[in-house]
Parts: structure tokens; C-alpha cells; sequence
């Protein structure tokens, strides 16, 4: 049996014909940067996952970058970010001309420890970049609470965290800012680039919505610094077609990690135990084991595929190497890095491959 890590090609046969028509629609409208579709999605994404607004962005690093905007990081600021995560997490942060500062994540939930978070905090902090990696929300309320103390600035990322609750909060609603990504292999994946900005703070989104234009409230004339940071409507076409869907395919990822969580018994083997179904909405399904890559090794010959996410932190990146961190300064997140491996999570596998799965894992030896 092959069960491939990822595929997208069964969701999108499906999902055929209705896009063709969305996109076609989009194509004889002629509304190709933002424009009506972008509009409906906008909407259509508040109003399913409990959002007062949400602004569409071409890509889920453009919504990271205005938010950083917003907060008026820049040279001489220290943004406190995690080592482990997509490098999309600190590029706005490195943009804004402001100074990434790692503190390390816990091993239960690849997540920001929130005591580690305390201590990376110096007089020149103004922010923290908190990611729900995974699919699994953060610790916020500690994270919050030391934030609120320390004056920061709170930054979610919500790319792998669409649908996911905190206690009763969507994701993105419990610090200052947050944002998503419609990357296609994500949750809710676009057919193509895509990304999107929320915030309990009109303020903040109205900012992000005057950004993302260019600054321009009023064409050809600009109040603010802005960006070309507009959804286009092919992209808003397609998340509204798969909008729908999402609460299916989140149930559908959760009942397969549970069928992992129960069946997996491998020896050395660390299960995302701090992943629960009902908290993560399990964009992965990530395991340590101190013989990860003789594993792996033995998965693809039986044919599973596997991924490492993430096989480098981001402080021994060689971009980051001028803040001078070396090996053993995050111990937490360089262990992750050299034992984490990922199993194929997509709401299309079957039983029998989850089954296969989880055989071929504990058949390991």
C-alpha cells in the first residue's frame, strides 16, 4: 500500500467543476485584485469561524508584515519570536528593521514556552510573534498575561491554525494581530498564494486595510506607508468554493490523529500528547523519536511518505547567523529539529492507509 505524506489532487477533483465555475465567473467579471469574490470570502471567513472582519492578503507572509507595520517595530527593537517554525514567522519582524530574539518552545506542543518567553523580555522588547504551530494554540493565556505586563505588542500566527479555539476565542482575536495563510497545503489551501489579517481592534484592521492598498484610502493619494498586498480574486474564488468544507476536513484530520494518538506504540516514540483532539486542528501530525531518520528510512520502504517540519531552527539559519547564536543556545527546539518527523495528516486518506500507518510505525524496530 502507498499512502503519500501529502496529496492534493482527490480534494480538488472533487472541488472541479464548482471552482472552474467560480473562476470562470471571476474571469468574465474582470474582478481580478480584490473585487467581489475577495469581498464574499472576507465575509464568508468572519462569519464561520467567529471573526468581527478579516481582510484577504496575497500570501500569509504579506498579513506578518503588516502587522509588524502596525506596530511600529524598527531598528533598535527586539521582537520575541520561536526557533521552531516556517521562516515566515520572523521575515516581518526582519523587514520592519527590527531585531528577532528566540526563546525556546516546549516539547509537549512545539510551542513558545511562556517562561522562556519571560526571560528573552529586555528594555528593548516591543513585541512577541506567537505561532500556533501545528494546529495547536499556544499557551496564550501566560503568554498574555506576560505581555500585558511588559507593554508587548502580540502577534499570533494562525497559518497552520484555521478553525482552532482557544478555550472559546478563535485563534487570532486573543493578542493585538493575527494572520493566516491559504498556502495550498495548508487546512484551507488556496490554488495558489493567499493569506489573511483579523484583529479584535477595529483600529488595528482598519490599519492592515489601508496598508494592504498602498496606504490609499483614496486612489492616488497616500496617508500611510502601505504595500501591495491585495488578495486577487481568482484566490478569493477558490477559499469561497472551499470554505464550506472546512469543518469536514478539520473533523476529518482530528479523527485520524485520534486513531494515531490510540494506535501508535512505538518505543521512544514522543506523541503529540499536548495536541488533543478538539484543541489542534492537526495541520500536522509530528513525532520525536531519537532514531528518526532510520525511521523515516523505514517508512518510505513501506511506502509512507514523511516529512521533516522543521529540520533546522530558525537561530542556526545561516540569514540569522549575524545574532550570533550557535548550537545548544535553544535545546528544546535543536532536539525537536534532529527527532521530529511528520505523518501524512490529509482529510482524504483513508481508514485503511491510517490503519497502514500506524502498522508500519510500530512495526518499526
Amino acid at each position: 500500500m502507498k499512502v503519500p505524506f501529502l496529496d492534493l489532487a482527490p480534494q480538488h477533483r472533487a472541488l472541479r467543476a464548482e471552482a472552474l465555475a467560480a473562476l470562470a465567473a471571476t474571469y468574465d467579471a474582470t474582478r481580478f485584485c480584490l473585487g467581489r469574490d475577495v469581498e464574499d470570502f472576507e465575509r464568508g471567513f468572519a462569519s464561520a469561524l467567529g471573526y468581527p472582519g478579516a481582510l484577504g492578503m496575497n500570501s500569509g507572509t504579506s498579513p506578518l508584515h503588516a502587522a509588524c507595520m502596525i506596530a511600529g517595530f524598527g531598528p533598535g527593537d527586539e521582537v520575541i519570536v520561536p526557533p521552531f517554525t516556517f521562516i515566515s514567522t520572523v521575515w516581518g519582524v526582519s523587514y520592519a528593521g527590527a531585531t528577532p530574539v528566540f526563546a525556546d518552545i516546549e516539547e509537549s506542543t512545539f510551542n513558545m514556552d511562556p517562561a522562556a518567553f519571560e526571560r528573552a523580555i529586555t528594555p528593548r522588547t516591543r513585541g512577541v510573534v506567537v505561532v500556533h504551530l501545528f494546529g495547536l494554540p499556544a499557551r496564550m493565556d501566560e503568554i498574555m498575561e506576560v505581555a500585558r505586563r511588559h507593554g508587548l505588542f502580540v502577534i499570533e500566527d494562525c497559518a497552520q491554525a484555521v478553525g482552532a479555539r482557544h478555550g472559546e476565542v478563535p485563534v487570532g482575536l486573543i493578542g493585538d494581530a493575527g494572520t493566516f495563510s491559504f498556502y495550498p497545503t495548508k487546512n484551507l489551501g488556496g490554488c495558489g498564494e493567499g493569506g489573511a489579517f483579523v484583529s479584535r481592534r477595529p483600529d488595528i484592521l482598519e490599519r492592515a486595510r489601508l496598508i494592504r492598498v498602498h496606504g490609499s484610502e483614496q486612489r492616488y493619494h497616500h496617508s500611510v506607508v502601505g504595500a501591495n498586498f491585495r488578495m486577487d480574486g481568482f484566490q478569493g474564488a477558490v477559499l469561497g468554493v472551499k470554505l464550506p468544507h472546512l469543518a469536514a476536513w478539520t473533523a476529518r484530520r482530528r479523527s485520524i490523529a485520534r486513531a494515531y494518538l490510540e494506535g501508535i506504540r512505538l518505543g521512544g516514540a514522543v506523541l503529540p500528547r499536548g495536541a488533543l483532539p478538539g484543541g489542534s486542528v492537526f495541520h500536522q501530525f509530528t513525532i520525536l523519536h531519537p532514531r528518526r531518520d532510520a525511521l523515516r528510512a523505514h517508512l518510505g520502504e513501506r511506502g509512507v511518505g514523511t516529512d521533516l517540519i522543521y529540520p533546522l531552527p530558525l537561530h542556526l539559519q545561516g540569514c540569522f547567523s549575524a545574532l550570533g547564536f550557535g548550537p545548544g543556545s535553544f535545546p528544546v527546539a535543536e532536539r525537536a529539529a534532529q527527532t521530529c518527523l511528520s505523518l501524512p495528516i490529509f482529510p482524504e486518506l483513508s481508514d485503511e492507509q491510517v490503519a497502514f500507518v500506524i502498522e508500519s510505525v510500530n512495526s518499526f524496530r
